[in-house]
């Protein structure tokens, strides 16, 4: 949700400094420095100055960062507090240096910009807002401030410009497509859930980020999806998952998402089971192709439900359950929840919950309790594993299975459009008929080959094949 931040200390005294640097660069005469803004469909030229970097501040609110908060839930919750304060500015700086999908590494990609910036300087001009708050050259800035750099090249905004107007000029800039370094997947998201709470449509919203309006209802859909796992992970300890926990599983995601829809219009309980078991998949770090072994057939030969160890097992309950819900204050009811969905969700929440407790760094989670979560990953990852093993090979035995069948029919498709092809070479006169010959003859050795493979072994063979063996049989007897 969007977040009016309230001035920094000192902000007034600030941004008298920065009207009197604008000022000056105007008095000074000759060409001056300019930048443009792009904002809800509108532009503004505004004055570069040249600032000290130590007394600009991060922007609390920017985008590119926002899913990295979650890193440390106490950091993230003074951060949340006072934005300005030095701890909340060192940490906002120790996230914009680290790796989107892993806060405790470094980005290779910060690495690659400040080695930029130290050979060949600052090229571009970030932003600020009259406060000195960095709307666009937060990285940079940190790159700077590394490198030893004094001060920095910025375009000044405005002073009428809210919040809203300063998250609408980074989005601008962020989505342009000459933009060198992308927004991670998660903070993507963040962003277009921060437009749509601001009343924007899906149309607009889509034409900013420059996707389809049904892409960007997949997006909304996939972040609400782990906010609820995120909600469900919570544990007695008060650990949970972060949002930076599924950077990373972008396509993964969005390969669920459209399996889903297409179950869902056939079978909803069964569309719910494999959104289950794919996430708990994703969450256990299986690899994309792996995930795609879990779909309708690895349900239906319930290959997971055979790999389960006992401690995870939550099948073979003899509770009844309810066949309604009542609507309480209303006098309505609602189908109850299928056991069948009930026990994948108790399975996945299991894993959810301990891998928040195994990826938390609250110093009082007792180790002994990371233990057993630890215990509880490695046996679903091996019951996962497993099952997807025998899923892929009866997979791929399948694929063998039907290969020559779809062969032959491939082979049937390109006859008829030889036909056709043949008619309409006859009635233009253009029909090379001794190549045609040749090719006939080679169609009359394949099925040969094809009549003596296919009788081979089959004591009662069906009316397809007991046709083929029969008419080479006879062309063979003229």
């Amino acid at each position: 949700m969007l977040r009016e931040f309230p001035p920094p200390p000192r902000a007034a005294e600030f941004s008298e400094q920065i009207k009197k640097k604008v000022e000056e660069a105007k008095a000074a005469g000759g060409t001056r420095e300019t930048v443009t803004v792009d904002w809800n469909e509108q532009q503004a030229h505004v004055e570069v100055i040249d600032l000290r970097l130590s007394g600009l501040y991060f922007n609390p609110g920017t985008h590119r960062i926002r899913a990295q908060r979650s890193h440390d839930a106490a950091r993230d919750e003074a951060l949340e507090n006072d934005p300005w304060d030095a701890e909340s500015q060192d940490y906002l700086m120790f996230l914009l240096k680290a790796s989107p999908t892993d806060p405790n590494l470094r980005d290779p990609e910060f690495d690659k910009l400040q080695e930029s910036l130290k050979q060949f300087g600052q090229n571009d001009p970030g932003l600020v807002t009259h406060h000195g708050v960095l709307v666009n050259g937060n990285t940079r800035a940190a790159a700077l401030r590394d490198l030893g750099v004094q001060s920095m090249r910025v375009g000044v905004l405005p002073e009428s410009f809210t919040w809203a107007d300063i998250n609408a000029v980074e989005l601008s800039l962020q989505l342009r497509k000459d933009h060198r370094r992308d927004y991670s997947y998660i903070n993507r998201l963040l962003a277009m859930e921060e437009q749509a709470s601001v009343g924007r449509t899906p149309e607009q919203i889509a034409k900013d980020f420059r996707i389809q309006v049904k892409t960007y209802h997949q997006e909304r859909w996939i972040l609400s999806t782990i906010r609820e796992l995120i909600d469900r992970s919570k544990s007695g300890g008060g650990v949970a998952l972060r949002l930076v926990d599924w950077e990373g599983a972008q396509e993964r995601l969005k390969e669920l998402h459209r399996l889903y829809l297409k179950l869902e219009s056939v079978d909803r309980d069964q569309a719910e089971v494999l959104k289950e078991f794919r996430l708990a998949a994703i969450l256990l770090d299986f690899s994309k192709t792996d995930v795609r072994h879990i779909d309708e057939e690895f349900l239906k030969e319930g290959y997971l439900t055979r790999s389960l160890p006992p401690a995870l097992a939550v099948g073979g309950s003899d509770a009844a359950q309810p066949v309604e819900v009542s609507i309480p204050g209303l006098d309505l009811a609602v189908p109850a929840t299928s056991s069948v969905v009930s026990e994948a969700k108790a399975l996945n929440d299991q894993i959810l919950r301990a891998s928040a407790a195994v990826r938390s760094a609250a110093p009082d989670l007792p180790d002994s309790d990371k233990a057993q979560d630890q215990a509880v990953l490695d046996g679903a990852r091996k019951a996962f594993d497993e099952a997807i093993e025998s899923a892929g090979r009866n997979a791929r035995l399948r694929k063998r299975k039907q290969m020559a069948p779809a062969r032959l029919a491939e082979a049937c498709a390109s006859i008829d459009q030889c036909v056709m092809d043949l008619v309409q070479a006859r009635t233009s006169h253009s029909l090379d008929e001794e190549v045609f010959d040749e090719a006939v003859l080679k169609l009359r050795s394949s099925l040969r080959k094809l009549a003596q493979q296919a009788g081979r072994g089959l004591p009662t063979p069906g009316d397809g094949v007991a046709w083929l063996l029969e008419a080479v049989a006879a062309e063979g007897s003229r």
